[in-house]
């Protein structure tokens, strides 16, 4: 019997062992997070698409939902790779992008069962000038953008020596994926420079501006709106930002082409939301000045001010007539084509955020878009009159999201004009 009680007493022990074990062995093991399963969930790529600008190249990737990425520089070809977290993409791949530019072609691929990847092949050095995922809105999907712009050989080749020690082999996958996006208004380009912007909410006062049938104002929706993009563009430490009114005070279209002028701004924009006739119409638009509108440069000069001194010492004040408005006309086509390429670098990130007009990008002859010497465009957030923009034109979380687009558009401006200021 003590023989038999012995053999049961060894056998429990062993049993108790085997017991311990297991619960040793799954104490190790780190519980599932909501990320972890999030990371491993199947994710699928909609659609990607690839264009070329003359200053600037972008990827897009619609997506189920936002996701993880990351970007390597490679070299012998030049090249950029774009890794998404994604598991199912039944597009094609390989293509060349639409119109010309740094990117020559491009190719994807599905480098590892929850990485996608996108290699673009470049036509010359470049660097990623900004990254960032969107939450998908209304009836637009999620987004990864990257936006590229040019590069110096040296910087490149010292980026993907840098990318190559970081990962060991940058061209397998074992490129950290995490959630790398730029917060609005920052970019990948280190600059020297602090340009001045000054935000200009249109009406205010007696002035009230169009009204939607929700009965929220105009005047409202622009300084709310301006407010909230200065505050975006602040953080970034990039930027010095001023409000032509920061209260319900009225301004006259004259003196906020002063202030821009006399604070001697790198950026006016004013800020506006339309009105139409027909309430179909909706979408945001963004104005420069119309280069055949009727010239009302002297409305916009201070009465004892003269041409010379508008030139700021460029030219003496011996000079010629002749000279002078040569001079004046010169300043006046360089400031218009720097307005235009602010437009369109806020138009680009306003496209794949938000709703935007048919022809978004268009040319008028508004008295606030007149200063000679300082870039000035006008964004129309939406129309009034329309039912769904004046529902998004009240929302703070609608107007987060169209500020935050705006930011990325004026950091994308002045890192393409390269520290001219």
């Amino acid at each position: 019997m003590a023989a038999k009680r012995d053999g049961m007493g060894m056998k429990l022990i062993g049993v108790i062992t085997m017991v311990m074990a297991l619960l040793l062995a799954f104490a190790a093991v780190p519980p599932v997070t909501a990320q972890d399963e999030e990371a491993i969930a199947p994710l699928e790529v909609y659609a990607l698409r690839v264009s070329n600008a003359p200053e600037r190249s972008r990827l897009v990737v619609d997506l189920e939902r936002t996701t993880q990425f990351a970007f390597v520089s490679l070299t012998e070809p030049l090249r950029i790779a774009v890794d998404v977290r994604a598991t199912d993409y039944d597009g094609e791949g390989e293509g060349m992008p639409a119109g010309e530019g740094m990117i020559a072609s491009y190719s994807v691929a599905q480098i590892a069962p929850d990485r996608l990847r996108t290699e673009l092949t470049l036509s010359g050095p470049a660097q990623v000038q900004q990254a960032y995922v969107l939450e998908a809105f209304d009836d637009q999907p999620a987004r990864l953008i990257v936006d590229l712009i040019g590069d110096t050989e040296e910087n490149f080749g010292r980026r993907a020596g840098l990318d190559m020690g970081a990962s060991g082999d940058a061209s397998a996958a074992d490129v950290e994926l995490a959630d790398n996006s730029n917060p609005p208004g920052t970019s990948n380009i280190e600059r020297d420079t602090k340009p001045l912007i000054l935000l200009d909410p249109g009406h205010g006062g007696a002035d009230g501006g169009a009204e939607a049938d929700n009965g929220i104002q105009e005047k409202v929706v622009t300084l709310a709106f301006a407010r909230r993009l200065q505050e975006i563009l602040i953080n970034t430490g990039r930027f010095d930002v001023a409000l032509t009114r920061d209260n319900d005070d009225f301004l006259r279209l004259e003196e906020r082409v002063q202030l821009a002028r006399a604070n001697r701004a790198n950026l006016l924009l004013s800020i506006h939301a339309d009105a139409f006739d027909d309430p179909s119409v909706r979408g945001a638009s963004i104005y420069t000045r119309d280069e055949q509108a009727t010239d009302m440069l002297d409305h916009v000069l201070a009465e004892q001010e003269n041409r010379v001194d508008l030139l700021g010492g460029f030219a003496p004040p011996e000079a010629e007539p002749a000279v002078v408005d040569l001079l004046v006309d010169l300043m006046r086509r360089d400031t218009r084509r720097q307005s235009f390429v602010a437009a369109t670098a806020i138009l680009d990130q306003l496209r794949p955020s938000i709703f935007v007009r048919r022809f978004p990008q268009r040319r008028a002859d508004f008295y606030v878009l007149q200063s000679p010497e300082v870039p000035s465009i006008l964004l129309e957030l939406g129309f009034m009159s329309n039912d769904q923009d004046a529902e998004n034109l009240a929302s703070p979380e609608w107007r987060d999201r169209v500020a935050e687009a705006v930011a990325r558009g004026i950091a994308l401006y002045f890192d393409g004009i390269d520290g001219t200021l």
